[in-house]
């Protein structure tokens, strides 16, 4: 057993270290939440401004559709709307899905420098 290290041992810095370790993981994960807070927000507003412009389309295709004369002028207008909101649609999901994964790296930063040791 060796005393001298024992008699070097410091208690009070020993728990210094282990509260220092602990704000920084709380602040870590303070990070992680603003960080996740506003990427969901963003999303939401993006969803939102799709959801807004979606419904403008239907309701602007609709009201066409009401003024039509014949079947074929009907069914163009109905084709035509089925591929834009399609087009709109997976444009759409993958500019979400893209948010979603800058979310996840962004989020995921401040838990990585938690988690690095010092050599």
């Amino acid at each position: 057993m060796d005393f001298n290290a024992m008699n070097n041992f410091n208690a009070g810095q020993g728990f210094e270290e282990i509260q220092k370790l602990n704000q920084q993981n709380a602040d870590a994960a303070m990070k992680l939440m603003g960080e996740w807070s506003k990427g969901f927000q963003a999303i939401a507003a993006e969803m939102n401004d799709y959801t807004r412009r979606s419904f403008e389309e239907s309701t602007a295709t609709m009201e066409k559709l009401m003024s039509v004369k014949s079947l074929d002028q009907a069914f163009e207008i109905q084709s035509s709307y089925a591929k834009r909101a399609y087009d709109d649609y997976m444009h759409q999901m993958t500019k979400v899905g893209g948010m979603y994964a800058n979310l996840a790296k962004d989020a995921a930063k401040p838990m990585e420098k938690a988690f690095q040791f010092n050599n």
